[in-house]
Order: C-alpha cells, then sequence, then structure tokens
C-alpha cells in the first residue's frame, strides 16, 4: 500500500485508477528525465516534488486547509498568484499533462478539443486528480475557445471564476484588464473572508519577483556555450513552480543554481559539445509532457530555451513594487500580467519580435514550433513566426502533437532532418 493511499481514500479518489495513473507517470518520468546522465545533483528536490505532488504536496495543503487557508486551482498563467497568496490561500496549477485521463473526457467532450483541456478534465472526471477535491474554487480565463465554453459546464459543478483576457493590446483592452483584476480581487476576498492588506500583497509581490528573478537566472546559464543543465530538467523545475509552494521552490532553486553555477567553471555539460541548440515555442508542456523535449535531447540537439507558458512568458517582466497603496499595488499587477505575449493577442506582433529576440540572445541554430492539436491561436500564429525566423536565416519546424506516443517516430524523423540541415 502506498503511504499516501488512506489520503487519497478520504478524498473520495478512484484509488486503483489513481494508483495506475501515478505508476504510469513514473514508469514515464524514470525513462524520461530519471535515465539522463550526468544530472545536477539539485535536481534530486525538484524529482521528489514530481513524485510527491500527488502525495505530500496534496498532505500540505489539506493541513494548510485545516488551519483555515484555502486552495485556488488555477488554469492560465495570467491568474495574479500574489492576490491568492495575500488572500492566505494557495495557488496551484490544474492543467494536466498525461495522456492516461484524455479518454475520460471524452466520454463527455469533444474528441477535437485540444489535450490540455481534455487532460485536465479526465484527470476530474475519472476521480485521479487529488487537487479536485480539495480546491475551494477554481479559476478559468478566456485565451482560447475550448477553455470558455468548458469553463460553462464547469461553472454548474463547482465554485469557478472566469477571468476575462482583452484580446487587443489597446488602451481599452488594459482599462477592461485592470477591472477583471480588481473583480478577481474582490472574488478572492468574498472567497477567503481576508482583506488583501498593503503589506502582506507588498510581501507577495516581492516573493513572485523573487521566484522569477530565480528562474530568469537559471535560464540566463542556458544562454552559456555548455549549459550546465539539460532542456528536460529545465522544463521539470518549470513545472515544479506550477504547484510547489513558493518560499520553499526559491530557496531550492537557488540550491541548485549555485551548483549549477559551479558546473559552469568545471566545463561540466550534459550535451556534447557543439550539439545544436533548439528553442522550443509555443504551447505549455505542463507536467506529465516532456515529449518534444525528450525527441530534440535524444536525437543529438539541445534545448535551451522554452519560449511558452512553461518557459519565459511564466518569468518575464517584474511586477512594480513600488505601489504605495493597494490600489496603486494592483495596478502594478495588472500591468506586469497584461506585458505577457499570449498567441490569444492580435495582432501580436510583440511575440514575433520576441521570439527572434529570444534566438538572438540563447544563440539558438534551429526552432522547433510546438502546437498541440487544436490550438489554432498558436498554430495559425506559427506562419507569421516561420516568417520572422526565415528572414532572420533561423531554420524552423511547426510540429502538431498531442500527449500521446503514437507520432514519436515521425516527429523524430522530421527533428533529426532539422538537425542535419543545422549541421551543413
Amino acid at each position: 500500500m502506498n503511504q499516501h493511499t488512506q489520503l487519497w481514500t478520504d478524498l473520495g479518489l478512484d484509488v486503483p485508477l489513481h494508483e495506475k495513473l501515478v505508476d504510469s507517470l513514473g514508469a514515464r518520468y524514470g525513462e524520461i528525465i530519471m535515465s539522463q546522465k550526468n544530472r545536477p545533483r539539485g535536481m534530486g528536490y525538484f524529482d521528489e516534488a514530481v513524485h510527491e505532488s500527488h502525495g505530500g504536496r496534496i498532505q500540505e495543503i489539506v493541513d494548510a486547509k485545516r488551519q483555515g487557508a484555502k486552495m485556488i486551482g488555477t488554469f492560465c498563467i495570467y491568474v495574479p498568484d500574489e492576490l491568492i497568496l495575500a488572500a492566505n490561500a494557495i495557488p496551484v496549477a490544474l492543467c494536466g499533462g498525461t495522456a492516461f485521463s484524455i479518454p475520460y473526457a471524452e466520454k463527455m467532450f469533444p474528441r477535437d478539443i485540444c489535450p490540455l483541456v481534455k487532460s485536465t478534465l479526465g484527470l476530474a472526471f475519472s476521480k485521479t486528480c487529488p487537487f479536485a477535491p480539495i480546491k475551494d474554487m477554481a479559476v478559468g480565463e478566456t485565451t482560447c475557445d475550448a477553455k470558455k465554453k468548458t469553463w460553462d459546464i464547469l461553472s454548474q459543478r463547482v465554485n469557478f471564476h472566469v477571468i476575462e483576457i482583452p484580446q487587443k493590446k489597446t488602451e481599452q483592452g488594459k482599462s477592461l484588464w485592470l477591472q477583471e483584476v480588481r473583480a478577481f480581487r474582490d472574488r478572492i476576498e468574498k472567497l477567503t473572508g481576508n482583506t488583501i492588506e498593503y503589506g502582506v500583497l507588498k510581501d507577495k509581490i516581492r516573493l513572485m519577483n523573487r521566484k522569477r528573478l530565480l528562474l530568469k537566472q537559471l535560464n540566463e546559464l542556458r544562454m552559456l556555450p555548455e549549459p550546465p543543465i539539460s532542456g528536460k530538467d529545465a522544463l521539470v523545475v518549470m513545472q515544479v513552480a506550477l504547484f510547489d509552494e513558493p518560499e520553499r521552490f526559491c530557496t531550492k532553486l537557488e540550491v541548485l543554481i549555485h551548483e549549477l553555477q559551479e558546473r559552469v567553471k568545471n566545463n561540466v555539460s550534459p550535451f556534447t559539445p557543439g550539439a545544436a541548440r533548439f528553442l522550443v515555442a509555443g504551447s505549455p508542456s505542463v507536467m506529465g509532457n516532456w515529449k518534444v523535449h525528450h525527441i530534440v535531447e535524444t536525437s543529438g540537439g539541445a534545448v535551451v530555451c522554452d519560449e511558452s507558458c512553461t518557459g519565459t512568458r511564466y518569468f518575464e517582466h517584474l511586477v512594480d513594487e513600488g505601489g504605495g497603496t493597494v490600489d496603486e499595488q494592483i495596478e502594478a499587477l495588472a500591468e506586469r500580467y497584461f506585458s505577457i505575449d499570449c498567441s490569444c493577442f492580435t495582432p501580436n506582433t510583440e511575440r514575433i519580435d520576441h521570439i527572434v529576440e529570444l534566438v538572438k540572445n540563447y544563440h539558438v541554430d534551429a526552432v522547433v514550433q510546438y502546437i498541440l492539436q487544436y490550438c489554432h491561436t498558436y498554430n495559425i500564429e506559427a506562419v507569421r513566426v516561420s516568417g520572422a525566423l526565415k528572414k532572420a536565416g533561423i531554420p524552423s519546424i511547426v510540429i502538431e502533437t498531442d500527449y500521446g506516443e503514437e507520432d514519436e517516430g515521425q516527429l523524430r524523423t522530421r527533428i533529426e532532418a532539422l538537425l542535419e540541415s543545422v549541421k551543413g
């Protein structure tokens, strides 16, 4: 019996099915992540965090709830974690990255929607998501049509709040977004019964800025000629960032960065010298999904940058800490989150230019535009991204895939061909 079996039973999970899920993810993690050679010792914490994401982390949140805290489930990096933390609540990203749960979503939802939505819903519907029964509210957003209509259905079942994301970065859009952030503050305060105070919010803004700066520092090490960490391990760190306790996460990330700096001094890298450098751009790779990075890095390439919600979009841009009132702090929060360059915006020249800038800063040889199936905004925007990369002289491919393993051979062939084109 697993040490957390009683916890899962008490939460009402389908324990036998959940254990199959855990075994499936564990096997995949072992095959893809743990099998890497020459990993930093500091990755041990993040391996354990993944291992305990359905166990120890759940117990922590259950214990915190007994002390009066609330848990808020989120599905997007547009949700301001600072406001949740300042109201004595715990933000946790609920996005699913496994194909295991998708059949359970397809019993109710159309097959032709994105795998991230189906995986997330399937975990909840199959009673294999331990976060589902302990959340006090879920927060969705309007970044795509599949999500918007899904929220309509979920809001009939659970306590749900939808944040509207403007589609244009105009002054009107900015004003609407500020209203949405204020409304979210009001909803969080009503849920928790706690008024968000200036000093507490200031502390949480500083905490999340510290987290962003550390992730930026980690990623700057990937700019070096011989990166001290693999793209797969860097992705694991980003995935853990979405659900771990932030203070502890920062402390452990500092330890890892220190070790990576020592590896740089000693010329230690997981990559073969001269390995082609890849940027993966587009859809996020949430926990359970390491597919594209694995194919690139087992084909001889090195993923040195992630332009996604599990990459640069998560940690770039800081919140101005100079606000003198709660209202000014909320304006600063709105300003920072509005700077995220999601493909839901039109026009989105900001993102196109940013990708070209990342290519230069990370000394990228080739770009893989990774699009989750039916993610129309990233898929169509890929046309403009490809054009900008061609103009910059950077070879690239667009791959559209899901969480299944069936197309891995085909993807490997295409990525190996891209790799050969880089070698010339």
